[in-house]
C-alpha cells in the first residue's frame, strides 16, 4: 500500500513516517521543512502544500492509496486567521489534488482539539468554541473538508490531536520534561485535573489504523486523538521524574502559580518567547479536559503503549538525541 503523508517532517508526522515504514508501507513524505529524523531524507519531497501546482504534481506522481494530511501551522502566536494559509489555503488544495487522484482510497485529516476552547464539550462535531486565530484555521479546515469531500471517491475521517508527547516533540511538551527533569516543575497543591493526553507512539498506531479500516466505520466521521483513559497531570509528571531520576515534584499553593504566571505574562509582553510559565499555560493546566473517547476505542482496541513505556521511551530519545543529561 502507498501512503502520502503530508507535514511528515513534523512531530507526528516524524512518528507516523516511521512507524509506517516499519510496517511495510511505501511512504513519502511532502513538507516545507527537511525531516527532522535523518533517516527519512530519501522519502521526503520539499513541498509546500499552499502552493496548489506543485502539490497536485506530487500527489498525482506518487499515485497514493491512502493520504495523511498533517501538514499545518500549528504554533499560537498568529494574530488572525490569515497568519495559518497552510490550515485553511493548504486544506484546499490537498482535497482539490486528492479529488484529482483515481487511486485514492482514504484521507485522514488532522484537525486539532483547539476548534473549542479547553473545558468546553462540544454537542455535535460542527459545535465551535475557538479562542486562538489557530483554532479558528483549523475550524475553517474541518469546515472545508466535510464540504469539499462530499461525493468524492474516496472515504475520509477527521482526527483532533488533543495532547499529543513523546519522541521527536517539541514546546509546550518538551518543556515539561526538562522542566520535571531538572526539578523545576511544580505542581498546584492539592488540585488534581484529568486530562485526555496522548502518547505518540499510541496516536500513530490509531492514525494507521484510521488509515486502513473498512469505510463504513470512519466515512464522514470526526474523533478526538488520544490514549482512552484520561490521566491527571501531577501522575504524569511523577512518571517523568521517576524515568529521569529527578528529585520529587513540589506542590505549591496555587497562589504562588498565579504570580509566577503573570511574571511569565510580563516576560512575553517584553519579547521572551516561551515563559516558563504563563497564565495562558496555568489555566489550560488547571481545566479538565476529558473527551470521549469511545468512538476511537470501538475503532482501534487495546492501545500497545502504557503510559510508564511513553515516559521511558521519551526519556530515552531525549538522552540519545543530547537534549536530556
Amino acid at each position: 500500500m502507498k501512503v502520502l503523508v503530508t507535514g511528515g517532517s513534523g512531530f507526528i508526522g516524524t512518528n507516523l513516517v516511521h512507524h509506517l515504514t516499519g510496517l511495510g508501507y511505501s511512504v513519502q513524505s511532502l513538507d516545507i521543512a527537511p525531516p527532522r529524523n535523518p533517516h527519512h531524507a530519501a522519502l521526503w519531497r520539499h513541498i509546500d502544500v499552499c502552493a496548489r501546482g506543485s502539490l497536485m504534481h506530487a500527489v498525482r506522481e506518487f499515485n497514493p492509496d491512502v493520504l495523511f494530511h498533517l501538514a499545518a501551522r500549528t504554533d499560537l502566536d498568529g494574530a488572525a486567521i490569515t497568519d495559518y494559509p497552510a490550515n485553511v489555503a493548504g486544506v484546499t488544495n490537498l482535497i482539490e489534488a486528492a479529488r484529482a487522484t483515481p487511486s485514492l482510497q482514504r484521507v485522514v485529516f488532522a484537525s486539532s482539539r483547539l476548534v473549542c476552547k479547553i473545558g468546553y464539550q462540544p454537542t455535535h462535531n460542527a459545535d465551535y468554541c475557538p479562542t486562538t486565530s489557530y483554532g479558528q484555521s483549523k475550524v475553517e479546515g474541518e469546515r472545508l473538508v466535510r464540504a469539499g469531500c462530499a461525493g468524492a471517491g474516496f472515504s475520509w475521517v477527521i482526527l483532533r490531536p488533543t495532547s499529543i508527547w513523546g519522541p521527536w516533540f517539541d514546546v509546550p511538551y518538551k518543556l515539561f520534561f526538562l522542566s520535571v527533569a531538572k526539578g523545576r516543575y511544580v505542581h498546584p497543591k492539592s488540585v488534581k485535573v484529568l486530562k485526555s493526553f496522548g502518547f505518540v507512539g499510541n496516536t500513530v498506531h490509531q492514525l494507521e489504523l484510521a488509515g486502513r479500516a473498512a469505510a463504513g466505520k470512519v466515512h464522514g466521521k470526526t474523533m478526538y486523538l488520544a490514549d482512552y483513559p484520561p490521566i491527571e497531570v501531577s501522575a504524569l509528571a511523577t512518571e517523568v521524574q521517576r524515568a529521569t531520576g529527578a528529585r520529587p515534584v513540589r506542590a505549591v499553593p496555587l497562589s504562588i502559580l498565579r504570580a509566577m504566571a503573570w511574571a511569565g505574562d510580563a516576560a512575553k509582553a517584553m519579547g521572551m518567547r516561551n515563559p516558563p510559565l504563563t497564565s495562558f499555560r496555568l489555566d489550560n493546566l488547571l481545566t479538565p479536559m476529558v473527551h470521549d473517547m469511545a468512538p476511537l476505542e470501538q475503532l482501534c482496541g487495546p492501545l500497545p503503549h502504557s503510559t510508564s513505556a511513553g515516559v521511558a521511551a521519551t526519556v530515552a530519545w531525549m538522552r540519545a538525541s543530547g537534549g536530556l543529561a
